[in-house]
């Protein structure tokens, strides 16, 4: 599986370079590379108590990212889910700990309580002040004996610091920390498992099947349950939480992407966490982000943390990383009146059989080649061109009892208005033009092909595409003249056909975006909008 590296093992140093290229000077590492992989803050001068967290790698933006004021002072970075060494801790530990002292914040795994928990022997043995909290917030499994640390260590992370900036001792430091590991819980789901770097990915889940409580290393789920709609698998992950909240208890709720989920569907999961009963408890929101990711995985996962005044408190106190994003207000969607856009007076509905025949002709042959013309769109632009088309069929056809059918200026007008309400992309917006250009010119003239001239020169004007240069011009063109020259339906439906099969042979296309395409991409595919052109003015003859 290709990815963006040097060598698999630089991964992880290559990353901890990056991270601090962009932290504005704010973050620095030991200089004890490859072997020791520790960031912390440039500025630290251990006045405070310290906290040191970290773990494997793969977790980005955790844990270094979460390096700054009113977090960590320093995070450990082992390998890729690898937990880092003994004599890396320590030496995270020796320097960033002052009198105050030392909180080590760690996730419930065997490496790392281990390896964290000699090095803190080991400080303790050069007389450095060093307490330690374990967090354990997943609750994939019932009554387990050891739950894993996941996504809620960053709200410890957040609680423990808050008291470490406002100054407390360690002791109320690590009371802190400790409240707010009891107080937090975490499930996650994923559609995949995910592909160490450089590696082929492990295709253990089927495509109909979908993780539950898997952890962040990639183990294998607590249960596997159906692919299902978003709001279905949300509430899924939900309702363990929610089982857990007392009647009245407040939350905060974090939800993290665990990597590979693009933002587009965390705001789904976002709208669908929303729609749930969860949600009916929730005051303060972090995220959607991801936060404690697993390297490329599709999944998710949703962290509560139980309010109290305290709690509260920490979590709203001022902090500033890298990644830190804070918590928000958690409120129903608010919307906006939308102002009336006036487009002159209505014009009564009415009747003509024959353009009504026209017109269910054309919407039900876009709906039908949707699909394929997506199909063709995908070889030479972006795939949705059958989809655009079948969008403003649907919509025309919605509206068809309410168009004044009759009144043909006024129809194409009423289209053009449509189209430039629901169509989408370039297309939508040029078929407008047309229609809104055709209109205007109807009315002052009363001949149908000079009106389709003017629209088309209209959209030609906004648009700057010409015959030849492999767009739906390619069609419509040749077959308006064709109609001007006083020929019927079937010779021009002849000449889209012709005009839209010459797109075929244009290596280079010079407007939309088949222009940003290759070359040997375009050979023998026609062009979309030429081929719907076509099509359309070929079922209008045949009707």
């Amino acid at each position: 599986m290709k990815s963006f590296m040097n060598a698999r093992s630089a991964v992880v140093t290559d990353a901890v370079e990056g991270l601090l290229a962009a932290s504005g000077g704010t973050l620095a590492r030991l200089d004890a590379y490859p072997d020791i992989k520790v960031v912390l803050r440039a500025d630290w001068d251990r006045s405070r108590v310290a906290l040191v967290s970290g773990g494997g790698s793969g977790h980005e933006p955790a844990h270094a990212g979460f390096v700054g004021e009113g977090l960590l002072t320093a995070a450990v970075c082992g390998e890729i889910f690898a937990s880092p060494t003994v004599d890396a801790v320590l030496s995270a530990i020796v320097a960033v700990t002052g009198e105050p002292g030392c909180l080590l914040i760690v996730k419930n795994y065997t490496g790392d309580r281990l390896n964290f928990g000699l090095a803190a022997e080991k400080a303790r043995a050069r007389g450095l002040k060093v307490e330690m909290v374990i967090v354990g917030d997943d609750v994939a499994i019932e009554h387990a004996p050891q739950p894993r640390g996941i996504a809620g260590t960053l709200l410890v992370h957040k609680l423990a610091g808050a008291a470490a900036a406002a100054g407390l001792s360690l002791e109320e430091v690590k009371a802190r920390g400790e409240d707010a590991a009891a107080h937090v819980r975490s499930l996650g789901l994923s559609l995949t498992t995910c592909a160490m770097p450089g590696a082929e990915r492990e295709e253990r889940i089927a495509p109909d099947k979908v993780e539950l409580g898997l952890g962040i290393h990639g183990e294998p789920g607590s249960r596997i349950i159906d692919f299902a709609a978003a709001d279905r698998l949300v509430e899924q992950v939900a309702a363990p939480l929610l089982e857990a909240l007392a009647p009245d208890e407040r939350v905060a709720l974090m939800v993290n992407s665990l990597g590979g989920t693009p933002p587009l569907e965390m705001s789904i999961v976002m709208a669908a966490v929303a729609r749930t009963r969860l949600a009916e408890h929730v005051d303060l929101v972090i995220g959607p982000a991801p936060l404690m990711t697993s390297l490329d995985m599709r999944g998710f996962s949703l962290t509560t943390l139980a309010l109290d005044e305290g709690r509260r408190t920490g979590l709203l106190a001022p902090a500033t990383s890298v990644a830190w994003t804070g918590p928000k207000a958690f409120a129903p969607a608010r919307v906006v009146p939308a102002l009336p856009l006036d487009d002159g007076p209505a014009v009564p509905p009415s009747n003509d059989p024959a353009v009504r025949r026209l017109i269910e002709t054309t919407t039900a042959l876009l709906k039908r080649c949707g699909p394929e013309l997506d199909a063709l769109d995908a070889k030479v632009g972006d795939g949705d061109a059958g989809s655009t088309f079948a969008n403003i069929a649907t919509a025309v056809e919605n509206r068809l009892d309410a168009l004044p059918l009759a009144d043909h200026p006024a129809l194409l007008a009423e289209i053009g208005h449509i189209l430039s309400r629901v169509g989408g992309g370039s297309s939508g917006v040029l078929l407008a033009t047309f229609f809104t250009a055709a209109a205007a010119a109807l009315g002052e003239d009363p001949v149908p092909a000079k009106a389709l001239k003017a629209g088309l020169k209209r959209m030609q004007d906004y648009g700057g595409a010409k015959r030849g240069d492999r767009t739906m011009i390619d069609a419509m063109e040749p077959a308006i003249d064709m109609l001007v020259a006083g020929a019927g339906l079937a010779e021009a439906a002849e000449a889209a056909r012709r005009g839209a099969d010459e797109t075929r042979s244009m290596a280079t296309a010079r407007a939309g975006r088949s222009s940003y395409v290759p070359s040997g991409a375009l050979s023998g595919v026609p062009d979309p909008g030429a081929e719907a052109i076509a099509r359309i003015l070929e079922a209008l003859a045949s009707a």
